[in-house]
């Protein structure tokens, strides 16, 4: 759990749903990481747990409607959305997105969403066939257009005893990516108050969807054994975080990495080349820019075997192997308009020479060329150095640090778009 905070404001949204009781444990952890958490409910969760529970955890009058004799705040959905950090719904039901998602303030945790200015993040549950229909897709793919988190629902046996995805996830994990949000804007805004950084001060990426591979793949060869590389993402993470600060939504697909993502971006989790170009394609449609820094591995093994290879009698072995999709090329030949493609390119020699070919081959915008030979800028190092390339123009960097560098490869982004 991340490090508690005594000035972190929580505003809980209930909505009606068997989970609605795991809304109490996600408040008592949210309480122990020291946050000061108000609750709101809607009528229908009021049918699974009433108010008063929640009420003696808080210490505080518990809002299902602005206009209940009891409430001491005539507007109180004003107030209430006014006076926190985080608005975060658990669980939130397939009827609470639909009308969050087309602005419809029926009642007072919708009102709440529409003029709250915190960030927003749900925590959604509900039944298989009503997570997959098409019109609660819309409505969440609405939603993240509009910013919000999602903590999104697991696969399991639901309440209905169905099986798939629409199960609440882990409370511990929602509770945690909301400290990471809490923390995430904590971050910005001390940022904002210690520096004069315009990139910082005036969210210069804040209409920006990037969509960003990190880590390296793994190829299987056995059901133990695998083929993959040395990549730690934190070059990757490093760009992500920075993104984040400057206003940008980010979603990241993430293969194997050394270290865990900054908080406030979307993680889509790929273990495979197959499965990171799955990922990318499926997240295509609504980014902006897309950023190519994960060491895809280029082959894989034709064959898996089924079961674990033994070495008995076996004094060589000979895989047969295949070429993955080339999720760069394919995102190039795929781009929507006024999307903007990077790439990185990882060399050992003549590392210029080969980026600016992989540029001109894959047809893409810029591509950051770095020499992983070295040591003290490689695979794993904290800092790193780079030669920003478009096609017209080539910026050689000095040694830095990976956050640092994050920055000039995002400034030069923006440099690109302001010339389209």
């Amino acid at each position: 759990m991340s490090e508690p905070n005594k000035n972190y404001r929580v505003g809980l949204g209930v909505c009606g749903g068997i989970a609605a009781y795991k809304a109490i444990e996600v408040l008592r952890l949210l309480q122990k990481a020291g946050c000061d958490v108000r609750v709101a409910m809607t009528r229908h969760a009021t049918e699974f747990i009433r108010p008063l529970t929640f009420r003696a955890l808080t210490g505080a009058y518990v809002l299902v409607d602005d206009y209940d004799e009891g409430n001491p705040d005539p507007i109180a959905h004003i107030n209430f959305s006014q006076n926190i950090d985080l608005l975060l719904i658990v669980p939130a039901t397939a009827n609470t997105l639909a009308k969050f998602a087309n602005g419809i303030a029926d009642d007072f945790l919708s009102s709440t969403y529409l003029a709250a200015n915190a960030p927003v993040m749900v925590a959604p549950a509900m039944n298989v066939s009503m997570w997959n229909h098409p019109a609660t897709r819309r409505n969440i793919e609405t939603l993240k257009d509009d910013g919000v988190r999602f903590v999104e629902p697991v696969a399991g046996e639901l309440a209905c005893k169905t099986v798939g995805t629409g199960k609440l996830e882990d409370v511990e994990n929602i509770a945690e990516q909301a400290l990471k949000v809490l923390s995430l804007e904590s971050l910005v805004l001390s940022q904002k108050s210690k520096t004069q950084d315009s990139r910082l001060r005036t969210h210069d990426l804040k209409d920006e969807n990037i969509l960003l591979t990190v880590g390296g793949t793994r190829e299987a060869i056995d059901p133990v054994r695998f083929i993959s590389n040395h990549s730690s993402g934190k070059m990757g993470f490093a760009v992500a975080e920075a993104a984040a600060a400057r206003g940008a939504r980010v979603t990241v697909v993430r293969g194997s990495t050394a270290v865990e993502p900054p908080a406030g971006v979307e993680v889509v989790e790929a273990v495979s080349a197959q499965q990171m170009f799955e990922a990318v394609i499926d997240n295509l449609v609504r980014a902006s820019v897309f950023i190519g820094a994960a060491a895809v591995a280029d082959y894989r093994p034709k064959n898996v075997a089924e079961t674990k290879i033994k070495k008995t009698n076996l004094d060589s072995l000979t895989i047969e192997l295949e070429k993955t999709p080339d999720i760069l090329a394919n995102v190039a030949e795929r781009r929507h308009e006024n999307l903007l493609v990077v790439g990185f390119a990882a060399e050992t020699n003549d590392v210029a020479a080969y980026a600016r070919a992989k540029l001109e081959r894959k047809n893409l915008d810029l591509i950051v060329a770095n020499d992983v030979s070295r040591k003290d800028i490689g695979f794993g190092a904290d800092d790193n150095a780079a030669t920003l390339i478009t096609r017209t123009t080539a910026v050689e960097l000095p040694r830095m640090s990976k956050r640092e560098l994050a920055d000039k490869i995002l400034d030069e982004v923006l440099r690109l778009r302001r010339q389209q």
